[in-house]
């Protein structure tokens, strides 16, 4: 450990352009019959889904740009991009053109970069913990960490989500170099007080389904050393699947409804690996956070989760 105290800051999102209810959604009936799901839409929380026609390094640009001006810090202080998404193109001839889309686009002349996927929907949380280690590890100083996906029409249905378009961001810093950011007031900060993640290599074909004990495994790795519980958390920002599956699963996991947030589960739908931080930033939204309270951002796929241990920060 180095003792380096580490941040996240000016989280922040954007959403596909189109706000659709999702009754819209061209091969809705066909999935629902060939997932055998239930047809009662306010069981399972389905409301509204967001579609984009833009690009996902739009987006991409689009909340990068948002967190650092959120921050008030110039994008020529940023020393490294952690891009993360399961929509990278196809051909690895195009990784290149698409880095250097969302980098120039933000302006990130002279920024490192690396990428996290294979995670599906707990790659952000994933790219969280690569960039609290560089910057806790010395290397880095300022970390912009970045999430866009944008789903196949033909796939916005599955059995436990109904699928958006979005993105989400936020820097990851060493708090002494807190000075460097200009925010507004009320600009969210928060201390990153501790990351965690557990895997069952062998459970992780998409056909599983989420295991509860990868997390409360979780929560003894992340909660324990630091003298707390679940009923210790004053918000979990889980993920945006289907409302009696994520209540059934976190509450397996040791929590309790009201620590969660499910109203964007209507509002918005699953926006893959964004969705943690889009609850973050809109539960401080509805109401004002603890000072000093513990945030939780946690998401889990079939042999794996992962959680972020959160502590608000008085900006």
């Amino acid at each position: 450990m180095t003792g380096v105290a580490v941040q996240l800051r000016a989280p922040r999102y954007v959403l596909g352009e189109y706000d659709e209810d999702h009754a819209t959604i061209p091969n809705l009936a066909e999935r629902i019959a060939e997932f055998r799901i239930l047809p009662k839409p306010g069981f399972w929380g389905w409301g509204n889904i967001r579609r984009t026609e833009k690009g996902v390094a739009a987006m991409a640009v689009e909340t990068g740009t948002a967190t650092l001006r959120a921050a008030g810090l110039d994008p020529a202080a940023v020393d490294a991009l952690v891009l993360c998404s399961t929509r990278l193109p196809a051909d690895t001839r195009d990784h290149g053109h698409f880095v250097q889309t969302i980098m120039t686009g933000i302006g990130l002349d002279n920024a490192d970069f690396t990428g996290v996927t294979l995670g599906r929907c707990v790659n952000l949380l994933a790219a969280l913990q690569v960039a609290e280690a560089m910057v806790a590890g010395g290397r880095h100083r300022r970390v912009l960490v970045i999430t866009a996906d944008r789903a196949e029409e033909n796939d916005r249905v599955e059995k436990f989500a109904l699928f958006s378009d979005g993105a989400a961001s936020c820097l990851v810093m060493d708090a002494r170099e807190s000075g460097a950011c200009a925010g507004a007031d009320g600009e969210m900060v928060f201390e990153m007080a501790g990351c965690a993640a557990v895997h069952d290599i062998h459970r992780l074909d998409w056909s599983n389904e989420i295991d509860s004990d990868l997390s409360r495994e979780v929560n003894e790795r992340v909660l324990k050393p630091r003298g707390l519980t679940a009923e210790d958390v004053a918000g979990l920002c889980h993920s945006n699947i289907f409302r009696p599956i994520v209540t059934l699963k976190e509450m397996q996991a040791g929590f309790v409804p009201a620590q969660l947030y499910t109203g964007n589960i209507e509002r918005i739908g699953h926006c893959f690996a964004a969705d943690p931080i889009i609850n973050l930033v809109d539960r401080a939204a509805a109401e004002p956070l603890t000072p000093g309270g513990h945030y939780l951002l946690a998401a889990s796929v079939p042999g794996s989760r992962i959680g972020v241990l959160l502590r608000a920060v008085t900006p």
